[in-house]
Order: C-alpha cells, then sequence, then structure tokens
C-alpha cells in the first residue's frame, strides 16, 4: 500500500479509514496503552493558543485534538476537518463535541482564506498525505503571522536494542490486534508499513523549514516511534 502515490494514495487512505471509523478510538487507546492522550495535550499546549482565537484540527478524524483544545482553550473556535466523512460522522456523534465547527477538507487543497488560524495542528495526519510539501506549504498559507504549527505522528523507529521489539509489535501485535477489534487487519498492516517509509524526523523538521517556519523543535515519544514537531510562521519579513 506505501507504494502508492497520488491519487491512488488518498483513495486508498479514504476508503481504509472508513471502514475502521467506527473502531479508530479504541483501537488508538490500545495500540498506545492510551498514551495518545496524552500527547494529544502536549500538542495542544505546543499551540499556545490564545483566547479566543482559531483553531484547524487538519485531519481531525474523530476530533480528539479538537476536543482537547476546547477543554484546555474553552473560549477557542475550534474547526474540525477530515477527507473521511465516516470518521467526522462518529466524532460529531459524541455529545461533548457537538459545538465543534465540522467540515469536509482536503489537506492539500485547503478551503479556507490565507492568514486566516491562530494554529494549526495534526494527529497521525502527515503520514497519509500524498505530498508533505503542499500539505505543509497549505498549512503556512492559512496561518496567520506569528501562527503555530503542531504536528503529531509516528516516525520510523531508530536503531536501539530494543527495535527487534518494537518491529515485532508493530508488525505483529498491531495487526493481530486490527483484526480482531476492528476485523480489519490489512488496514493495520498500512500502519506500520507508512511509519517505516515516513520521513525522519530531522527530514520533516528539514521540510518545515523549506515551506518557510521558524522556530522548529521536535521531540521523540514512545521509545523514538512518535514524534510531536511544532514550528512557527514567522511574524515580520526574514531576509
Amino acid at each position: 500500500m506505501t507504494n502508492l502515490t497520488g491519487t491512488e494514495r488518498s483513495q486508498y487512505v479514504q476508503s481504509m479509514f472508513t471502514r475502521i471509523a467506527r473502531h479508530y478510538d479504541l483501537m488508538n487507546r490500545l495500540m498506545t496503552a492510551g498514551q495518545d492522550l496524552r500527547w494529544r495535550k502536549m500538542v495542544i499546549q505546543l499551540a499556545d493558543l490564545p483566547e479566543g482565537g482559531l483553531l484547524l484540527d487538519l485531519g481531525t478524524g474523530t476530533g480528539d485534538l479538537a476536543y482537547e483544545a476546547l477543554c484546555q482553550v474553552p473560549s477557542v473556535q475550534t474547526v474540525a476537518a477530515d477527507f473521511t466523512l465516516e470518521m467526522m460522522r462518529i466524532g460529531k456523534a459524541k455529545p461533548e463535541r457537538s459545538t465543534l465547527q465540522w467540515t469536509a477538507a482536503d489537506a492539500l487543497n485547503l478551503p479556507f482564506p490565507s492568514e486566516h488560524f491562530d494554529a494549526v495542528v495534526s494527529g497521525f495526519l502527515m503520514r497519509n498525505v500524498a505530498d508533505v510539501r503542499r500539505a505543509l506549504n497549505e498549512q503556512y498559507r492559512i496561518l496567520k503571522p506569528g501562527g503555530k504549527i503542531v504536528i503529531l505522528d509516528t516516525t520510523p523507529p531508530p536503531a536501539s536494542p530494543l527495535a527487534p521489539l518494537i518491529r515485532f509489535h508493530m508488525h505483529r501485535v498491531i495487526p493481530a490486534l486490527g483484526s480482531l477489534i476492528a476485523g480489519q487487519a490489512d488496514a493495520y498492516e498500512y500502519l506500520p508499513d507508512s511509519t517505516e517509509h515516513f520521513l525522519e524526523p530531522e527530514q520533516l523538521a528539514a521540510r518545515l523549514i523549506a515551506a518557510g517556519f521558524r522556530q522548529v523543535a521536535y521531540r521523540r515519544l514512545m521509545f523514538g516511534t512518535i514524534a510531536i514537531h511544532s514550528a512557527q510562521r514567522p511574524s515580520g519579513y526574514w531576509y
């Protein structure tokens, strides 16, 4: 699946997330032993949202990050955007998320005006997009000068004594859970494959800089298999 590019990749990803939508949140909790909830808190803290600010949660899925933003900054206006309608339908049915502004959006062609949002965050989106450069350029475009971008995603595991155990978990345990819980082993074979073929944290940081972002930083978590990147659109001119 990871050899797909362009429209074929987008269509596969959209179909896959449609199939696993009903079990997506449960699988995330199981695969990460509940750590993904802590990571999402960290993402929103790094977004540094102003009171009454405007946030875009891109690739929102069922709205976990968007909801966490409301918990931390109740006055924030949050747009939850995804191109998989079934994922958003599941999230929208949760009563505590009824105040989110749900909208369909393609990360490569965002339907928002330039310099519109105070922050844009994403959770497990970037390794699935067909064109990372274009997705980052679009997020840069819709951010206000001084606005923050925060990216949470899986990342290729580093070489370490734990590497064999990590790969066993990724290639055996996760697909087995996917088959047992969601009845979709192939979707959870895509997860480790897409992780191992994604950019190293240093490479994604370089892509952020190339897109125009500054103050780029990242942190590895979960034995190096998760990374949180943060950066800022410059508030003035750079020479």
